[in-house]
């Protein structure tokens, strides 16, 4: 499971309640309702990553210990991660496990590997020319493939455990440095008749292989738009805050949680080492269920859970969200692998 601990751009955080109690709790709840055996703790907050982190590491949840950069250059983001590698390795060092993560979709999220101003700017600009797309990936490739080399030496100096990187596969990432491969990989309509075939090709290589960024939202043909499932979205201009929805789109949890049900079953038998559904809660989506449909960006929220504003769930009344048909659809096939799991080791 991914947790978030709040992004952060230009210093604003998209999580403004830290609550280190409510954290420890939910992270209690993705272990013990939600049969998890790891969790990527991601953010943009060193300190909170490693509150996180270490009360992950207290409930024996194996740690993947992701900073998230967002519209940095390269040299902010190895302080970042310098920072991180650091506190990570102070986690390791009490006995935990800890996979450091250097970056998520790094190109496209952060400054200096592609022109443009936004995250979509720089996409549409690598796509908009057919006839040059080969030669600028492949120019993307040497760029990113510089700095994870970067990346990877400065981490290392400072953290001794398992690394990986969250890559975009037209990143062309070189996992000579990595100890294992991961991709962030989202099935949409145009990919859905090939997608197990890539995963079980992506499965074979040398080294695990691992899959975040998957997930998708609780309205109703969220799952074809695959990576584009938050265009629906209107947001601030000035704040980048998601202000309400552009029109008015059915909920439909069922469809959010067959999605899941089907990718992790994908990922299960196409033999993926790690699979992280994204994500527990995404804060700023909160469940509006009275009045304008197009205020309820919950619906647009990628969370498993729903967040409620100004009162408290039902079904876990001590947090102030309820659990969506995602949540039950992960659980009950995260507890399916944990029973299969345990008859393996079984003596006979």
């Amino acid at each position: 499971m991914t947790y978030d601990t709040g992004f952060v751009v230009h210093g604003r955080t998209s999580r403004a309640d830290f609550d280190p109690a409510v954290v420890r709790r939910e992270l209690a709840v993705i272990r013990d309702d939600l049969h998890c055996n790891a969790v990527q703790i991601i953010g943009g907050d060193p300190e909170r990553l490693e509150l996180a982190a270490a009360a992950a590491a207290d409930l024996g949840l194996e740690v993947w210990f992701s900073p998230y950069p967002l519209e940095l250059d390269p040299e902010q983001i190895l302080t970042l991660f310098r920072d991180c590698a650091e506190r990570a390795e102070r986690l390791r060092g009490r006995g935990a496990a800890v996979v450091f993560v250097t970056g998520v979709e790094l190109s496209v999220m952060n400054r200096g590997f592609l022109p443009g101003g936004t995250p979509e700017e720089r996409v549409e600009g690598l796509m908009d020319r057919p006839e040059r797309r080969a030669e600028a990936m492949r120019e993307l490739g040497v760029r990113v493939n510089a700095f994870l080399h970067d990346a990877a030496a400065t981490v290392r100096e400072r953290f001794r455990g398992r690394l990986t990187y969250a890559a975009i596969q037209f990143e062309q990432v070189d996992w000579t440095p990595f100890d294992l491969v991961t991709f962030e990989l989202i099935r949409s309509a145009e990919v859905a008749d090939r997608f197990r075939e890539a995963v079980r090709t992506l499965a074979r290589g040398p080294k695990p292989l691992a899959i975040t960024g998957f997930g998708t939202a609780a309205y109703r043909g969220a799952g074809d738009r695959g990576g584009r499932v938050l265009d629906v979205v209107a947001y601030d201009p000035e704040t980048s805050a998601p202000v309400r929805l552009k029109g008015v789109y059915e909920r439909d949890e069922a469809g959010q949680a067959a999605y899941l049900d089907e990718l992790l079953e994908i990922f299960d038998t196409e033999g993926v080492d790690s699979a992280f559904v994204f994500l527990f809660a995404l804060a700023g989506y909160p469940h509006r269920p009275d009045g304008d449909p197009r205020d309820d960006l919950d619906r647009a929220g990628l969370g498993i859970v729903k967040l409620l504003e100004g009162r408290r769930g039902q079904t876990y009344p001590d947090m102030d969200w309820e659990p969506k048909a995602a949540f039950a659809a992960v659980a009950r096939r995260y507890r399916k692998q944990r029973l299969a799991a345990a008859e393996d080791v079984r003596p006979q």
